[in-house]
């Protein structure tokens, strides 16, 4: 329980950092920001873990969550685009 708490504040954080890195205007607000970095982290986190790439606590899942969040902006600037 208590990891999943960590993967949600990570998130948090990752998505503020994630809206920082990627360039354009995104009109999300503060709470999509959050949403989309905690998915972000989520993903980063599953993906990872089962992979293998890293186990619970190492920082590469920091690094991992602000990229899952990058992408899912990405996406989500995608999607948004054709409607």
């Amino acid at each position: 329980m208590l990891s999943l708490i960590w993967t949600i504040l990570i998130g948090f954080v990752a998505g503020l950092i994630a809206r920082a890195l990627k360039p354009g205007d995104d009109s999300g607000g503060f709470i999509f920001t959050t949403i989309i970095g905690i998915a972000g982290a989520l993903i980063a986190t599953y993906i990872g873990q089962a992979m293998g790439w890293y186990t619970a606590g190492q920082g590469a899942g920091f690094i991992a969550s602000v990229v899952g969040a990058i992408v899912l902006l990405f996406v989500w600037g995608l999607i948004k685009r054709k409607s």
